[in-house]
């Protein structure tokens, strides 16, 4: 925008805006093209939504929605992210249960055995190619190549990844990608005994996770629109 139309869409005077606009462009949050001589945001800026959602504020800004979730459905929820090729948890919420899912916060897993890698590597455009590299990065044959590329391809279509005793015998998860500008950039899941996850519960623990967290995800994050 143009100094003047900056002055007018703020109702302030251009004198004032001018002189913000310095203090802006010296600490890089606006810059000015140099031919039309118009503004734009600069990289501060845009390195700030960086920060927002960084992966030290997320659990921050997601703690109150995994607490709510957990409250809802009675079981362990995880916030996982992508980090080279595992998934990083970076924070949990344990339900009121007298048996308990062990987990650690902090804990890394190999993304594609994981519902958490699955659901965010469905909705980063993963081809097979790019599975087939973080299959090999897990130690994963031919055969799970099938079978995982199943999983999230099926997962772009329903909003949801899964695994089942993939990590940890008798243990099943579901996930759903956090997408930000149609791309994931982490994840929540839901983690339960596989008695407990039949194939009706996990449908209605995906509808618990539709109806819960979106209310309460920070402005510029959501869930898929399946």
């Amino acid at each position: 925008m143009a100094l003047a139309d900056l002055a007018a869409a703020l109702g302030l005077n251009k004198t004032t805006v001018h002189r913000s606009l310095a203090a802006l462009r010296f600490r890089g949050f606006v810059t000015q093209d140099p031919v039309s001589g118009t503004y734009l945001l600069g990289p501060a800026a845009t390195a700030l939504a960086e920060d927002f959602l960084s992966e030290e504020n997320l659990p921050v800004l997601l703690h109150p929605a995994l607490l709510a979730l957990s409250s809802a459905v009675g079981e362990l929820v995880h916030l996982g992210i992508l980090n080279g090729s595992q998934v990083l948890y970076l924070d949990k919420v344990e339900p009121d249960r007298s048996v308990r899912v062990w987990s650690a916060v902090g804990r890394r897993m190999p993304a594609a055995t994981t519902a958490l890698g699955r659901a965010i590597l469905a909705y980063r455009h993963a081809d097979r190619s790019v599975l087939t590299e973080y299959l090999r990065a897990a130690g994963g044959d031919t055969t799970d190549a099938d079978r995982v590329w199943a999983v999230v391809e099926r997962a772009r279509s329903t909003g949801y990844a899964t695994e089942e005793e993939e990590n940890e015998d008798g243990i099943s998860c579901i996930a759903v990608p956090l997408l930000r500008s149609g791309s994931a950039m982490a994840a929540v899941s839901v983690t339960a005994p596989v008695e407990r996850m039949t194939a009706d519960r996990i449908l209605w623990l995906h509808q618990g996770m539709r109806r819960v967290l979106p209310p309460l995800l920070p402005a510029g994050l959501s869930l898929p629109a399946v």
